[in-house]
């Protein structure tokens, strides 16, 4: 028997809730990893991710899914190039964690939806209504009232935004033939080997530093693979039951908990220029919701069956 349709959504939402939320607290759990060189622990995160993948594809009998995926060199092509874009996306905000720059990282994903709208326009033919160029026009503006004020581009956050919105746009050419396992398991297949070459690089450099913080930072990196691979699957759980209006609204959830984190728990500085910027992101941010949610209102409604 299948699920009743409240009852689905309402799983949905709590699968989506679930998932960014756990995304919005990941900075936390990095600082068990702190001491650890940045490049060598994404190369630990690629490793533990590609071993709960294939893990998780035996446990569930998905071989002949991933086979069935392979097969397809469009779906192929694509999800390499994703796990590329989802490498520079780690590292970058890696980077930014590691190096207490929480912040940055969580403007990355206050940003992500207006590159999203951007890169739509560049690569979809997709075409923006004024209020969307208003928004867009506000997040460049705050990004650039960040960069006046503090003399420096935001480079970490734009990182971020950019080759998380890179991700989402080859995910939606994939489209639904790709299983959330299966693709998961491919992306970081794929992003192995640059990994594999940083962590290399790294080691060469200043030796192995995933002992340095003892116990704390080795159960801590053992256990990036399951913080990856938990809420990818939780998403795509979501995906399946809610629309794309509920996702995007919950979408804001990790970079707020992030920013939460970042500016009362670490104490990162937040001087007027950066309340400012913010400010500007999140305004743009509100006028893409009420856009997306008044056309999701207006948009007509089936007719009910005659009895």
């Amino acid at each position: 028997m299948g699920e009743h349709p409240g009852g689905r959504t309402r799983a949905g939402i709590w699968y989506a809730v679930f998932a960014y939320a756990f995304w919005g607290v990941v900075p936390v759990y990095l600082q068990l990893t702190k001491g650890i060189d940045g490049f060598e622990l994404i190369g630990w995160r690629v490793i533990a991710s590609v071993v709960v993948g294939f893990a998780l594809v035996a446990a569930t009998r998905g071989w002949s899914r991933l086979a069935g995926v392979l097969r397809s060199r469009r779906d192929t092509v694509s999800l390499v190039l994703a796990g590329c874009a989802v490498l520079v996306n780690w590292t970058a905000f890696f980077i930014g964690v590691l190096s207490d720059r929480v912040l940055e990282t969580s403007l990355g994903y206050f940003l992500n939806p207006l590159v999203s709208v951007v890169l739509a326009v560049a690569f979809l033919g997709e075409r923006l209504r004024p209020v969307q160029w208003v928004a867009v026009g506000l997040g460049a503006l705050g990004v650039l009232v960040m960069v006046v004020g503090y003399g420096e581009v935001p480079w970490i956050g734009l990182t971020v935004a950019l080759s998380f919105g890179v991700y989402g746009l080859i995910k939606k050419r994939v489209g639904g033939s790709v299983d959330a396992l299966s693709g998961f398991t491919i992306e970081t297949v794929a992003a192995l080997p640059a990994a594999l070459v940083m962590m290399g690089i790294a080691i060469s450099l200043q030796g192995v530093t995933v002992g340095a913080n003892g116990a704390a930072g080795i159960g801590g990196t053992v256990g990036l693979g399951v913080i990856t691979a938990v809420p990818l699957l939780a998403f795509a759980a979501a995906a399946r039951r809610i629309s794309l209006t509920a996702l995007a609204f919950t979408q804001y959830l990790a970079p707020i908990i992030s920013f939460l984190f970042g500016a009362f728990v670490m104490l990162e500085p937040m001087p007027l220029e950066r309340w400012i910027g913010f400010a500007l992101v999140w305004a743009s941010l509100a006028l893409v919701s009420l856009d997306l949610l008044g056309r999701h209102a207006r948009r007509p409604r089936p007719e009910p069956a005659a009895a």
